[in-house]
């Protein structure tokens, strides 16, 4: 009896464990079969989609930069094919040796063999990694004949830069560069930037119209396997290539005007004087921009850089100088709209001019000029002249003149860099050294020397607008993909304001400079009819001239060490009648204004000149006389 009912425990104790482990089994599966019907029936797209994205991938695809060109439409900047040589780890049984067989036949430097190394044991073993760029064609050949020989090496198509016209362009196209940290930080989502071997605008023109030039990205849809190598394309999109960006230089005025100038540390600015139109925009020395765009070494960026001549600053728009005499027409104009004096009113120039307790010389100090009315002062530079009208207009009269002839504030040029000068002014001063304006400052601002400081830019606008008498903005941009900038599509340079009889005196002034026998620039004058030039030179001071150098003789400016020789500046028009043109060079440290900086200014506008007729005779002869007159 206690054996059959132990049997019998037994047996129902196993019945309930089988029945709990039923149910168990049961619920297992039936949550299995839940969750396998809920992801292959109700979420069956989504994961579809996802096995399609892992299946696919999409490449972004560089587009074509814009090309940049001159006036007439020739190119100043392209892309031209960039041949490069790459590794793929994986067909490359001995890497290093791969390495040496590519250097047998083509230059590959110790760093260019360090970098590979390190690319192909970060890289996956399929990605191919860059051995050598701009190759040439009989590098690609050597390296095509030999191709059995090299497994796992191939030769690869890409864009680089290309500057024609190297240094006469470089500070005003700029050139590209690889995107930094900072670049990224500060653009504007643009999925281009993320790309290794994408470049960017970096300076010049080529940062400022960055966006323009640079286009739309296109994409590659393609497919890879589990492990990321590509299988094939299955679509493509090139994307909108770069627009075109015209600009008003002149190219072949533009290599005339670098080459008249030198090697010299010197600045040149050639403006059209209706609206502004700059044709010319020379600094000196300059660099090629091909060498950022092939990629710099650093031995060349260390010369660069240590260079005494500064050839990587624009100094036609960043240089401040005192513009020294080339400012007395600002002084003028001031004084004559003031009213403190007429066009025949005369001062008497004993050589030197008397303030409180100090003396301020003229630059003919034995003797002077005598009795000066303004277009003599201004066709002899008489410095006691402009001494004596700014005494009696102050210095808040001279600096609004100043601005309103584009000096001491920004004028929007597109270029990176630009500065702003300096027209003080008694509240600035105020601001700046808690005192009062010593009015010994203002007899100095006068022939545009002590805290007055004036771009070549600024000093080219500024004669622009006194022979036109129209507020001119100066510019370089014509057209960005064959449209006008809409800032300038219907606008048209306002008056100055300038009472016309003032202006026609100083630009009678600057015409006896360059035009009578007795003025300052008469060597430099243009000889051919109809082509005269009206000027004004400048030399600036870069430091006192002691009491005794002046009673024993200052020494001769080339006798100086170089950092000590007085800047030579130089404005013109051309020519006298309707003027057209505008030129304002500054020669670092060059020495006499009318004998070093004047011959460029004549040789430049007459250049100029030339060609222009050039131009308008072929268009005459093209349209078939549509033109005349």
């Amino acid at each position: 009896m206690g054996r059959r009912q132990r049997d019998q425990d037994r047996e129902r104790l196993f019945t309930r464990r089988a029945l709990l482990l039923g149910a168990a089994q049961a619920c297992l599966f039936g949550g299995l079969g839940a969750r396998l019907y809920y992801l292959q029936v109700i979420e069956a797209e989504k994961y579809a989609t996802l096995a399609e994205d892992n299946r696919m991938n999409m490449r972004l695809l560089v587009p074509p930069r814009g090309r940049i060109l001159d006036r007439f439409g020739e190119v100043l900047a392209t892309s031209r094919l960039n041949y490069r040589v790459v590794l793929v780890r994986e067909q490359a049984p001995n890497v290093e040796a791969t390495i040496d067989a590519i250097a047998r036949l083509i230059t590959v430097g110790e760093a260019d063999r360090r970098r590979v190394l390190r690319d192909v044991r970060r890289k996956r073993a399929f990605v191919p990694v860059m051995v050598r760029e701009d190759l040439s064609w009989e590098e690609v050949a050597r390296l095509e004949v030999n191709a059995p020989d090299l497994p796992g090496v191939s030769i690869d198509v890409g864009q680089s830069r290309l500057y024609p016209h190297t240094e006469a362009v470089g500070h005003i196209l700029g050139y590209v560069g690889i995107v930094s940290e900072v670049d990224l930080k500060s653009g504007t989502g643009d999925p281009l930037l993320e790309l290794p071997d994408f470049r960017i605008g970096k300076n010049g023109v080529e940062k400022i119209h960055d966006q323009a030039l640079r286009g739309v990205a296109g994409a590659s849809q393609i497919e890879v396997n589990a492990v990321g190598r590509v299988i094939r394309e299955l679509n493509r999109d090139d994307g909108r290539p770069g627009r075109d960006v015209e600009l008003t230089i002149d190219i072949h005025l533009q290599a005339f005007v670098r080459e008249r100038v030198g090697e010299e540390s010197t600045a040149a600015v050639v403006m059209d004087c209706r609206n502004g139109e700059i044709l010319s925009l020379v600094s000196a020395p300059a660099f090629d921009p091909n060498m950022f765009s092939a990629g710099l070494k650093a031995s060349d960026w260390e010369e660069l850089q240590a260079h005494p001549k500064t050839p990587l600053t624009n100094k036609a728009v960043s240089g401040q100088y005192a513009p020294g005499s080339t400012f007395k027409m600002v002084t003028a104009l001031a004084a004559l709209e003031a009213g403190v004096i007429t066009a025949n009113q005369t001062i008497h120039c004993p050589g030197h001019y008397e303030l409180g307790e100090r003396r301020f010389h003229c630059w003919k100090y034995k003797g002077g000029h005598g009795a000066m009315n303004m277009a003599e002062a201004l066709m002899q530079s008489c410095d006691v002249f402009f001494y004596e009208i700014a005494r009696r207009i102050g210095i808040d009269k001279i600096s609004d003149m100043a601005q309103r002839l584009g000096i001491g504030s920004l004028l929007g040029i597109e270029l990176p860099g630009e500065r702003s000068g300096l027209a003080p002014t008694r509240a600035w001063y105020q601001r700046r050294r808690a005192a009062s304006w010593p009015q010994g400052e203002t007899v100095n601002a006068a022939i545009g020397q002590g805290m007055i400081l004036a771009t070549p830019l600024q000093l080219a606008t500024m004669t622009a607008r006194l022979a036109s008498g129209l507020a001119i903005s100066p510019h370089l941009t014509r057209t960005i993909g064959g449209r006008v900038p809409l800032d300038r599509a219907h606008a048209a340079p306002p008056s100055l304001g300038i009472n016309p009889q003032h202006l026609a005196l100083v630009q009678r002034g600057m015409a006896m400079v360059t035009n009578e026998q007795r003025g300052t620039g008469y060597k430099a004058r243009i000889t051919e009819p109809g082509l005269e030039m009206a000027g004004k030179s400048g030399t600036a001071q870069v430091r006192i001239i002691s009491k005794a150098e002046r009673d024993t003789g200052v020494k001769k400016n080339e006798d100086l060490p170089w950092r000590f020789r007085d800047h030579a500046l130089f404005v013109g028009f051309a020519p006298l009648v309707n003027p057209r043109f505008a030129c304002a060079v500054v020669v670092e440290h060059g020495g006499g204004g009318s004998s070093v900086a004047g011959p460029m200014v004549r040789d430049i506008l007459l250049e100029t000149q030339k060609r222009d007729a050039l131009k308008r005779v072929a268009g005459c002869l093209t349209c078939g006389g549509e033109h005349r007159g």
